[in-house]
Protein backbone atom coordinates (compact mmCIF):
# COMPACT_ATOMS: atom_id res chain seq x y z
CA UNK A 1 0.00 0.00 0.00
CA UNK A 2 1.21 3.49 -0.82
CA UNK A 3 1.85 5.73 2.17
CA UNK A 4 0.51 9.27 1.87
CA UNK A 5 3.05 12.04 2.51
CA UNK A 6 1.67 15.51 3.17
CA UNK A 7 3.70 17.90 0.99
CA UNK A 8 2.81 20.93 3.13
CA UNK A 9 3.92 19.24 6.35
CA UNK A 10 7.25 18.42 4.74
CA UNK A 11 7.82 22.18 4.58
CA UNK A 12 6.36 23.17 7.95
CA UNK A 13 7.15 20.26 10.28
CA UNK A 14 10.82 19.34 10.69
CA UNK A 15 10.08 16.12 12.60
CA UNK A 16 7.67 15.01 9.87
CA UNK A 17 10.30 15.82 7.24
CA UNK A 18 12.93 13.85 9.18
CA UNK A 19 10.59 10.87 9.56
CA UNK A 20 9.87 10.87 5.83
CA UNK A 21 13.56 11.11 4.91
CA UNK A 22 14.38 8.39 7.44
CA UNK A 23 11.86 6.06 5.84
CA UNK A 24 13.07 6.92 2.35
CA UNK A 25 16.76 6.45 3.24
CA UNK A 26 16.09 3.62 5.71
CA UNK A 27 17.85 5.66 8.39
CA UNK A 28 16.99 3.90 11.63
CA UNK A 29 17.96 4.02 15.31
CA UNK A 30 20.55 1.39 14.36
CA UNK A 31 22.24 4.01 12.17
CA UNK A 32 22.31 6.46 15.07
CA UNK A 33 23.81 3.76 17.28
CA UNK A 34 26.39 3.06 14.56
CA UNK A 35 27.32 6.76 14.41
CA UNK A 36 27.81 6.61 18.18
CA UNK A 37 30.02 3.52 17.84
CA UNK A 38 32.25 4.96 15.12
CA UNK A 39 32.74 8.14 17.13
CA UNK A 40 35.58 6.35 18.96
CA UNK A 41 37.37 5.99 15.62
CA UNK A 42 36.63 9.42 14.16
CA UNK A 43 36.61 11.85 17.09
CA UNK A 44 40.28 11.39 18.08
CA UNK A 45 41.09 12.61 14.54
CA UNK A 46 38.90 15.71 14.78
CA UNK A 47 41.78 18.24 14.77
CA UNK A 48 43.20 16.67 11.60
CA UNK A 49 39.76 16.46 9.97
CA UNK A 50 38.94 20.09 10.73
CA UNK A 51 42.33 21.32 9.60
CA UNK A 52 41.98 19.35 6.35
CA UNK A 53 38.53 20.82 5.71
CA UNK A 54 39.69 24.38 6.31
CA UNK A 55 42.78 23.94 4.15
CA UNK A 56 40.45 22.81 1.37
CA UNK A 57 38.17 25.82 1.90
CA UNK A 58 41.21 28.11 1.83
CA UNK A 59 42.38 26.57 -1.44
CA UNK A 60 39.61 28.30 -3.41
CA UNK A 61 39.13 32.05 -3.45
CA UNK A 62 35.36 31.66 -3.68
CA UNK A 63 35.13 29.69 -0.41
CA UNK A 64 37.97 31.53 1.29
CA UNK A 65 36.14 34.84 0.82
CA UNK A 66 33.35 33.68 3.15
CA UNK A 67 35.85 32.78 5.83
CA UNK A 68 37.39 36.23 5.67
CA UNK A 69 34.09 37.97 6.35
CA UNK A 70 33.24 39.14 9.83
CA UNK A 71 31.13 36.66 11.78
CA UNK A 72 28.26 37.94 13.92
CA UNK A 73 29.53 36.08 16.98
CA UNK A 74 33.09 37.31 16.63
CA UNK A 75 33.86 40.94 17.39
CA UNK A 76 37.26 41.29 15.75
CA UNK A 77 37.63 42.00 12.07
CA UNK A 78 39.81 39.70 10.10
CA UNK A 79 42.76 41.15 8.27
CA UNK A 80 41.47 43.20 5.35
CA UNK A 81 44.14 41.81 3.03
CA UNK A 82 42.18 39.09 1.25
CA UNK A 83 45.39 37.52 -0.05
CA UNK A 84 46.63 36.86 3.48
CA UNK A 85 45.59 33.35 4.48
CA UNK A 86 44.73 34.15 8.12
CA UNK A 87 44.59 30.39 8.61
CA UNK A 88 45.51 30.69 12.27
CA UNK A 89 43.56 33.83 13.15
CA UNK A 90 41.27 33.84 16.17
CA UNK A 91 38.19 34.05 13.94
CA UNK A 92 39.22 31.04 11.88
CA UNK A 93 40.07 29.11 15.05
CA UNK A 94 36.56 29.96 16.30
CA UNK A 95 35.05 28.53 13.10
CA UNK A 96 37.23 25.43 13.33
CA UNK A 97 36.06 24.96 16.90
CA UNK A 98 32.44 25.14 15.73
CA UNK A 99 33.09 22.41 13.16
CA UNK A 100 34.72 20.28 15.86
CA UNK A 101 31.69 20.71 18.12
CA UNK A 102 29.38 19.87 15.22
CA UNK A 103 31.21 16.60 14.53
CA UNK A 104 31.09 15.72 18.21
CA UNK A 105 27.35 16.42 18.39
CA UNK A 106 26.51 14.42 15.28
CA UNK A 107 28.57 11.40 16.28
CA UNK A 108 27.59 11.25 19.95
CA UNK A 109 23.92 12.29 19.91
CA UNK A 110 21.96 9.26 21.08
CA UNK A 111 18.43 10.58 20.83
CA UNK A 112 17.51 12.56 17.75
CA UNK A 113 14.80 14.59 19.43
CA UNK A 114 13.23 17.76 18.05
CA UNK A 115 15.92 19.90 19.63
CA UNK A 116 18.66 18.01 17.81
CA UNK A 117 16.76 18.20 14.52
CA UNK A 118 16.47 21.97 15.03
CA UNK A 119 20.23 22.08 15.58
CA UNK A 120 20.83 20.28 12.26
CA UNK A 121 18.48 22.73 10.55
CA UNK A 122 20.18 25.67 12.26
CA UNK A 123 23.48 24.62 10.66
CA UNK A 124 22.00 25.63 7.32
CA UNK A 125 20.25 28.70 8.60
CA UNK A 126 23.38 30.29 10.13
CA UNK A 127 25.08 30.22 6.75
CA UNK A 128 22.39 32.47 5.30
CA UNK A 129 21.53 36.06 6.07
CA UNK A 130 18.28 34.75 7.62
CA UNK A 131 19.82 33.94 10.99
CA UNK A 132 23.56 34.25 10.72
CA UNK A 133 25.49 37.42 10.15
CA UNK A 134 23.65 39.78 7.81
CA UNK A 135 26.98 40.12 6.02
CA UNK A 136 27.29 36.42 5.24
CA UNK A 137 25.21 34.39 2.85
CA UNK A 138 27.12 31.30 1.75
CA UNK A 139 25.81 30.03 -1.57
CA UNK A 140 24.37 26.54 -1.23
CA UNK A 141 26.80 25.05 -3.74
CA UNK A 142 29.62 25.63 -1.24
CA UNK A 143 27.78 24.08 1.72
CA UNK A 144 26.85 21.10 -0.41
CA UNK A 145 30.46 20.73 -1.53
CA UNK A 146 31.69 21.07 2.05
CA UNK A 147 29.34 18.33 3.22
CA UNK A 148 30.41 16.07 0.38
CA UNK A 149 34.07 16.65 1.20
CA UNK A 150 33.54 16.07 4.91
CA UNK A 151 31.51 12.93 4.18
CA UNK A 152 34.34 11.65 1.99
CA UNK A 153 36.93 12.29 4.73
CA UNK A 154 34.86 10.47 7.36
CA UNK A 155 34.17 7.49 5.11
CA UNK A 156 37.85 7.31 4.15
CA UNK A 157 38.89 7.27 7.81
CA UNK A 158 36.45 4.50 8.54
CA UNK A 159 37.39 2.55 5.44
CA UNK A 160 41.10 2.68 6.36
CA UNK A 161 40.59 1.95 10.05
CA UNK A 162 42.63 -1.16 10.72
CA UNK A 163 40.99 -2.29 13.95
CA UNK A 164 37.40 -2.11 12.74
CA UNK A 165 35.46 -5.21 11.79
CA UNK A 166 33.90 -5.29 8.34
CA UNK A 167 30.35 -5.18 9.68
CA UNK A 168 30.92 -1.94 11.63
CA UNK A 169 32.89 -0.44 8.73
CA UNK A 170 30.08 -1.18 6.26
CA UNK A 171 27.33 0.03 8.61
CA UNK A 172 29.37 3.11 9.52
CA UNK A 173 29.82 4.13 5.90
CA UNK A 174 26.10 3.59 5.29
CA UNK A 175 25.16 5.65 8.37
CA UNK A 176 27.49 8.49 7.36
CA UNK A 177 26.04 8.52 3.86
CA UNK A 178 22.44 8.58 5.12
CA UNK A 179 23.22 11.24 7.72
CA UNK A 180 24.74 13.62 5.18
CA UNK A 181 21.72 13.17 2.90
CA UNK A 182 19.55 14.35 5.78
CA UNK A 183 21.94 17.16 6.77
CA UNK A 184 22.14 18.51 3.22
CA UNK A 185 18.36 18.47 2.95
CA UNK A 186 18.03 20.29 6.27
CA UNK A 187 20.41 22.97 5.02
CA UNK A 188 18.71 23.23 1.65
CA UNK A 189 15.35 24.23 3.17
CA UNK A 190 16.86 27.59 4.13
CA UNK A 191 17.73 28.33 0.51
CA UNK A 192 14.26 28.00 -1.01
Amino acid sequence: MTEHIDKNRLVTDLRYRFNYLSKLLQFTPDDIHTLNKISSIILPLTPVIVDTVYRKLFSFDITKQYLLLRHCCFDNHLDTDRNDSNFYSDAIEYRKNMLSKYLHCVLTQQEWDNSFLEYLSYIGKIHTSKNGSPLIHVDFIHLNGLCGYLQSILMDILFKSENTDEHLRYNGIQAINKFFSIQIDFMRIHYD
